[in-house]
C-alpha cells in the first residue's frame, strides 16, 4: 500500500522504516526541510534506527522522505505521528495534529485510512481530526487510533514485538488498521473505541507518572528516616506479585510521562470530575529539583550559593540523547537563578543552549542527574562531593 506518515520523529521515523520493510511503498513527510533533507541522505537521527537500514530502505525506493504536500497524493494510509505537548499554560496543545488534519482535508484527493497515533485526550480522532477533515473533504475516509508505544533506546521491545491497540470509527476502519499494523507488528487488538485507545495510552503514562511520584515521595521520607530507599525497593521487589519496582530520580522526563498525564487531567476537568492523584504525582515529580538541591545542601553543610556544580547527565533517559523535557535542564536553571556556578557533563550530547559539556574538575560539586553506561567515574570520583540521584553507584551519596 502506497502509505503516507506526517511527522518523522522517533515515531513516525519508527513507523516509516517498519512499514517499509514489511513492503509498503512509504513517504516520510516532516515540515523541517533539514531534517528531510539528513533523512534522504540516509542518515538517522534516533537510536535503534541505524543508518545502514535507512540507506537501504532508500535504495529500495521502499522509502523516501519529503516535505512536499503534494506527495500525499495517492496515498491509502495516512499516519499522524506529530507531537502534542502542552502549552505556557500546562494545557494541552494540538496544534500540531490541527495542522496535520487541515494539510490532509486540503491537499489529499483520494479516500484513505486516515491513523492517528500521537498522545492525545480521548475524543481526539473523532472530534479534532475528523470533524475537522470531513468539514472540508467529501471524501467520507476511514479514520482510525492507533496510539503510539515506541520505547526510545528500549532495546528489548521494538515496533514488531510490541503490543499494539488500534480501533476504527467504523467496523471497516477497525479492520483495515489492524491488518495494516499486522503486516509489522506481532500483536494488534482491536478494542471497542478510539476512544477506548486513546484513554488506555493516558492511563499506561499516568500509571508511571503516579508510581514514580510515589517512590520519589518514599525516597524523601526515607532519607529523613535515614534508610536507603535503594534496600527498600529491592526488597519490597522480591514479592514475585502486588508489587512493581520502580526507582526514585530527579523527576520524569520525556515527552510522555510529563505530559500525557496531563492530557488525562484535561480530560477529567472537562467532565468535571476531580483527578486528585495526577494533579499530586505531577507536583510530586515537578517538586523533586528543588528537593534534590535541598539534600545536596544538607549533605555538604552549607548554601550551594557561589559554589560550582556539575550536572552529570543532561539527556531524560540512560544512553539516549534525548533532551524532551528533561528534568536535568530544569534543575540547571534553578541552580543558576540560585547564583550558583553551573556546568554540565553529557557524552551523548554535543551542544545544548550554546554551551557544550565540560568535564568534572576537583572543586565541583557534582549531581548526577542521568547515568550513561559509558560514564567516566574516574572523572566524577575527582570531585570533591557527587550525589547520585540515580542511586546506581554505591560509592557515591544518594537517597
Amino acid at each position: 500500500m502506497n502509505v503516507f506518515v506526517i511527522g518523522q520523529g522517533y515515531v513516525g521515523l519508527s513507523i516509516s522504516t517498519s512499514a517499509a520493510k514489511a513492503g509498503h511503498n512509504v513517504t516520510g513527510f516532516d515540515i523541517n526541510s533539514e531534517l528531510v533533507s539528513t533523512l534522504s541522505s540516509g542518515k538517522s537521527h534516533i537510536e535503534g534506527i541505524s543508518d545502514e537500514l535507512l540507506s537501504e530502505l532508500l535504495k529500495e525506493k521502499a522509502l523516501k522522505f519529503s516535505h512536499n504536500a503534494a506527495d500525499i497524493s495517492g496515498s491509502e494510509v495516512i499516519v499522524i505521528a506529530v507531537p502534542t505537548p502542552l502549552d505556557s499554560n500546562k494545557e494541552p496543545d494540538l496544534s500540531y495534529v490541527h495542522s496535520a488534519a487541515d494539510f490532509i482535508s486540503h491537499d489529499l484527493k483520494t479516500k484513505a485510512l486516515i491513523i492517528n497515533e500521537s498522545t492525545s485526550y480521548p475524543g481526539t480522532l473523532r472530534n479534532e481530526i475528523a470533524q475537522r477533515i470531513e468539514a472540508y473533504s467529501a471524501l467520507n475516509h476511514e479514520y482510525a487510533s492507533a496510539p503510539e508505544r515506541v520505547d526510545p533506546g528500549n532495546l528489548d521491545f521494538s515496533v514488531l514485538n510490541t503490543p499494539r491497540i488500534v480501533s476504527g470509527m467504523t467496523q471497516n476502519a477497525s479492520r483495515a488498521t489492524h491488518d495494516f499494523y499486522r503486516t509489522f507488528c506481532n500483536f494488534v487488538t482491536i478494542v471497542e473505541t478510539p476512544e477506548v485507545a486513546e484513554t488506555a495510552k493516558l492511563l499506561e503514562n499516568t500509571f508511571r507518572q503516579v508510581n514514580i511520584a510515589l517512590v520519589n515521595q518514599m525516597a524523601l521520607i526515607t532519607e529523613k528516616l535515614g534508610i536507603s530507599i535503594h534496600d527498600v525497593i529491592d526488597a519490597a521487589a522480591t514479592k514475585p506479585f502486588g508489587f512493581m519496582k520502580f526507582s526514585p530520580g530527579l523527576g520524569v522526563g520525556g515527552h510522555c510521562i510529563p505530559v500525557d498525564p496531563t492530557y488525562l487531567l484535561h480530560a477529567a476537568k472537562e467532565a468535571g470530575i476531580p483527578a486528585t492523584f495526577i494533579e499530586l504525582a505531577n507536583d510530586v515529580n515537578d517538586g523533586m529539583v528543588n528537593r534534590i538541591i535541598e539534600i545536596v545542601e544538607s549533605r555538604v553543610g552549607e548554601s550551594l550559593v557561589g559554589k560550582n556544580v556539575c550536572v552529570v547527565g543532561l539527556t531524560y533517559k540512560p544512553d539516549i540523547a534525548d533532551l524532551r523535557e528533561s528534568p536535568s535542564i530544569r534543575l540547571i536553571s534553578k541552580l543558576r537563578a540560585m547564583g550558583i556556578n553551573v556546568k554540565w557533563n553529557d557524552s551523548l550530547v554535543s551542544g545544548w543552549n550554546g554551551e557544550t559539556s565540560s568535564p568534572v574538575s576537583e572543586e565541583d560539586i557534582v549531581i548526577i542527574a542521568t547515568r550513561h553506561s559509558n560514564l567516566e567515574l574516574e572523572m566524577v570520583r575527582r570531585a570533591k562531593f557527587v550525589f547520585d540521584c540515580t542511586g546506581n553507584t554505591k560509592e557515591f551519596e544518594t537517597f
